[in-house]
Formats: structure tokens, C-alpha cells, sequence
């Protein structure tokens, strides 16, 4: 059902020094970024097999957590999480490829008891 933690996401007051924070002092690399909709912009760093999102719309504050994982049966673990009555949070939809084995992706995401997002993907 889910094979690894895909990426953890934190929201940031401005993009480009936190791309460069992570990249200069803890040796990320900044591979993918896009724009999300609404002004929300996405940065994607990796560290080996770690991938850090950073998320930052201008002109707001955004709070909270969410970390994603990667589902060997996207469907399947949809209709399994609904049926047992985890919070839907945002319905599944398509989403950027950030590498070739992602293309035709999609993402759904969950919430948790303490108000965190579960991200699935796959």
C-alpha cells in the first residue's frame, strides 16, 4: 500500500532565501519548481532520496504541517482511507511531475487528528 514518505513541506516567507538557505548550509539540490495556482509557488529540493518542499504565496502567512507518501495504488488506498473514514481534505487531481517516473500522477490529501495534511501520491 505505501512504499516511503515522499517529501515533507514547510511554508516560508520568501522562496528564494530558503532555496539558497538549504542548498548553501545543508546541501540540498534544487530540482523542480512550479507555480501552483493562485500566486502559490513550490520549490522542490533533494538530499539524496529526501525531497523538501517549500511552499510560499506572497503576501500571506501559511501555517501548518504536511508530509506526503508515495502509494504503490493510488486508487485503491484512496477507497480504502475514505471507507474508513479518514477526513478527505482535497480530492484527488492531477499534479506536476517533478521526474519522468511521475508523469500521469495524481495526489489526494488526508487530514490527521491534529489537523495535519497527508499528501498521497502516485
Amino acid at each position: 500500500m505505501f512504499k516511503r514518505i515522499d517529501h515533507v513541506a514547510l511554508h516560508v516567507s520568501d522562496l528564494g532565501r530558503s532555496v539558497k538557505f538549504y542548498e548553501q548550509h545543508f546541501g540540498f539540490k534544487h530540482y523542480f519548481q512550479h507555480a501552483a495556482g493562485g500566486g502559490l509557488q513550490i520549490a522542490y529540493l533533494k538530499l539524496g532520496d529526501t525531497v523538501l518542499e517549500l511552499t510560499h504565496h506572497p503576501g500571506e502567512t501559511l501555517s501548518g504541517f504536511h508530509f506526503c507518501l508515495e502509494t504503490d495504488n493510488f486508487d485503491q488506498t484512496v477507497e480504502q482511507l475514505q471507507k474508513n473514514g479518514v477526513k478527505l481534505v482535497r480530492a484527488p487531481h492531477d499534479t506536476a511531475a517533478r521526474e519522468p517516473r511521475e508523469n500521469g500522477w495524481r495526489r489526494v490529501v488526508f487530514g490527521g487528528p491534529d489537523g495535519e495534511q497527508i499528501e498521497l501520491r502516485g
